[in-house]
């Protein structure tokens, strides 16, 4: 999901920057909510757990170039179900930068793209878990079509950006149109793949429940929502 350097550039990274600002600001609307529900020592515990996991993914798990992009198992969705959106948000955001930093500072420029492809999109899955997942339902407690559900939101929400700033960045060519044809369909490994990384990661919670500190894990992973 990293857009390659070269594709969107001069006056356009305008709107990279804009999407990415926009981004951080729904993502600190929702900090802001889960410091409330858990307090701050929580929500930065559990940020710096995505964070570590987020550069590790990055840096460790398997990725190649396709395209106008990169393929990598991000598992955002895994995060999202196990530590809550803004701490996924925000460790995503962070992983992002740090891999920039240290490691390919040829991305720094593409950052707000970069950014807005990995965030907006668990956004879009905090909120389809609102309408597909019961409020007294744990989320240790979901069922396959429910963690495919939200993995292929996820993924497919991340293919739909790619292409909107290689379309963006480089018009409607033969090529670069070939190229994002390739991206979205070495997409289909990482859709197939995550939502069992869900279920796998979501039995082991389970397994541990009553086990793990409380505000490790985002309070709906481990127990259901009280209906009143």
């Amino acid at each position: 999901m990293h857009i390659e350097p070269g594709i969107v550039t001069g006056a356009k990274l305008v709107l990279s920057y804009a999407t990415g600002i926009a981004a951080g600001g729904v993502a600190l609307k929702l900090a802001a909510d889960s410091v409330r529900e858990q307090g701050i020592v929580s929500f930065a515990v559990r940020t710096v757990a995505t964070t570590a996991l987020v550069f590790s993914f990055f840096e460790i798990l398997p990725h190649l170039r396709v395209g106008v992009s990169e393929v990598h198992f991000i598992l955002g969705s895994t995060l999202f179900l196990l530590f809550g959106a803004a701490p996924a948000a925000f460790g995503l955001a962070l992983g992002l930068l740090l891999q920039g930093l240290f490691f390919v500072p040829t991305d720094l420029p593409q950052y707000g793209m970069n950014l807005t492809t990995l965030v907006v999109p668990l956004f879009a899955i905090h909120a389809l878990a609102q309408r597909i997942i019961p409020r007294n339902t744990a989320y240790v407690d979901l069922q396959y079509r429910q963690a495919l559900a939200l993995s292929t939101t996820y993924q497919s929400a991340i293919v739909a950006w790619v292409a909107f700033w290689a379309l963006y960045g480089a018009g409607f060519g033969a090529t670069n149109l070939a190229n994002i044809a390739m991206f979205a369909g070495s997409y289909a490994l990482v859709i197939v793949i995550e939502p069992l990384a869900d279920l796998a990661v979501l039995a082991l919670a389970k397994s541990l429940r009553g086990v793990t500190a409380y505000g490790f894990v985002t309070p709906r992973a481990q127990r259901r929502v009280e209906i009143t």
